[in-house]
């Protein structure tokens, strides 16, 4: 068989990568990973039922065996999805979101404003699924293998929606993930090193090229970059799509923000700003968000949501005050007086902009509690302690996610970037938040930075059950 009568009747099967899933009426399709390589598995998947195989060479099977060969699995893959779940995105405006921060807190606010609006918008991102009706489900990744995907499209189009807002992450880009999806729209958050080790980017060229790939590799209508990062010069330069805009909050825009000031409403802690169009009238907004960076966000949200989908900037700015986004500037008030802030940073640049956005509402300490995820680039440990020298009173350090690692080693590995602030060293990181909120003082600031919206710590092989929320509540400390 041909991949392309494969193609044709690929309704007729399961597509899987994972041998575990495999049986009779499957297509296995054989995927390297970065620890394992998917062709060492066919055996197994042979042995569960499946004789229907997609591979990049000769598989060791029996002669009832039926093998596919072809130059890329994961171009394979993504293909195969998309046929099976009868190509969704074609019926969908998938707005694709890529940058290295900014992607999930975008994407829900343009999903918030859009549902706000009558538009129905569903969600895929590191915050899981949502088809924009209050049904939600986790994910493995910021963007789902293929398959996963697929059907997941697939769903937001039975559910009634006419948009998504999917998060697209430079690994998705590299592996083919997204491959075959139709985009809409493709917006630029911003770029900087992350996400650079063995098994992720080699280098930051490669990172920055993955990115680069979602503007050039795939047809859209239209493209919104955040101008205010150099990077998207190169993109607006090599697109191809008919539509660009230019959103702004530092440099003249066809989408600008004036007179971003922050503001305290009991707990709750955001920013005031006017948002303005080229030739239009400034509109106020309130965003119970924290810091520049959200401001940005939102801009490119409103944008968006104005000249993709005929949402009128004021429907958009009363949509933005009531926006709430899990463990994303997430404000809990303490009997105190104090204030604890659940905030997924977990590289330097996004930590270093969270604790200066911080300082803004002066606090009388400025407390930091955070670790480095485990089986990742070594290079965010010592930027992250460095960070905290810089910017913190008092910093814990903790776990997040060691996986098969040592968490006293990578905590070793940050404290190297720290020598006058002082900190401390308390592996569990349950322990750890308990610790913090016994040192709390009235008018302290608690920065819980890395989990985020997260709930579980990756222990080894395991996903133990972890919510930073309910363990303040536990403690009695927040509603």
């Amino acid at each position: 068989m041909t991949f392309d009568a494969l193609l044709a009747q690929a309704d007729r099967y399961r597509i899987t990568e994972q041998a575990l899933k495999a049986d009779a009426d499957s297509v296995f399709v054989c995927i390297r990973g970065a620890h394992a390589d998917g062709h060492d598995f066919a055996p197994e998947a042979y042995a569960r039922g499946c004789r229907l195989f997609v591979a990049e060479h000769p598989l060791p099977l029996p002669a009832d065996a039926e093998i596919v060969t072809v130059p890329d699995t994961h171009a394979a893959l993504a293909a195969l999805a998309c046929a099976h779940a009868g190509n969704p995105s074609r019926e969908l405006a998938v707005i694709g979101i890529t940058g290295t921060k900014g992607k999930t807190t975008t994407a829900l606010l343009l999903a918030h404003i859009l549902n706000s609006a009558g538009v129905r918008c569903g969600y895929i991102g590191t915050n899981g699924m949502d088809t924009g009706d209050g049904r939600q489900a986790l994910t493995a990744n910021t963007t789902p293998d293929a398959v996963t995907l697929q059907n997941a499209l697939r769903e937001m189009v039975t559910a009634g929606c006419r948009v998504v807002a999917l998060e697209v992450s430079s690994q998705a880009l590299k592996l083919g993930r997204v491959s075959g999806t139709v985009f809409d729209t493709c917006i630029f958050t911003n770029l900087s090193p992350d996400h650079i080790g063995p098994s992720e980017h080699p280098d930051f060229a490669d990172y920055a090229a993955c990115k680069r790939k979602l503007f050039t590799d795939y047809p859209t209508r239209a493209v919104l970059c955040n101008t205010d990062d150099p990077f998207s010069a190169t993109l607006l330069a090599d697109t191809h799509a008919p539509l660009c805009l230019r959103c702004a909050t530092a440099s003249p825009a066809d989408w600008t923000v004036r007179e971003i000031e922050p503001y305290r409403l009991g707990t709750e802690l955001g920013s005031r700003f006017s948002v303005l169009r080229a030739g239009g009238e400034p509109i106020s907004c309130r965003l119970p968000l924290i810091g520049s960076g959200n401001v940005s966000n939102a801009l490119l949200a409103i944008t968006c949501a104005t000249e993709r989908f005929g949402v009128s900037p004021e429907t958009a700015a009363r949509a933005l005050a009531e926006v709430r986004i899990a463990g994303r500037s997430e404000v809990m008030g303490l009997p105190n007086g104090a204030l604890a802030v659940i905030d997924y940073a977990h590289n330097g640049v996004s930590l270093r902009r969270l604790l200066c956005d911080l300082r803004e509402y002066r606090p009388s300490r400025l407390i930091v509690l955070f670790g480095s995820v485990g089986e990742r680039t070594r290079l965010r440990r010592r930027e992250l302690g460095e960070v905290a020298e810089e910017c913190a009173d008092l910093a814990i350090l903790t776990s997040d996610n060691p996986g098969f690692e040592d968490p006293t080693a990578i905590i070793r590995d940050i404290a190297l970037g720290m020598s006058r602030t002082p900190h401390m060293e308390i592996p569990d990181r349950r322990e750890a938040i308990l610790t913090a909120l016994s040192l709390l003082r009235p008018a302290d600031i608690l920065v819980l930075a890395g989990k985020g919206h997260e709930r579980y710590q990756l222990v080894g092989s395991q996903k133990l059950p972890f919510c930073e929320r309910e363990i303040l509540k536990v403690a009695g400390l927040c509603p």
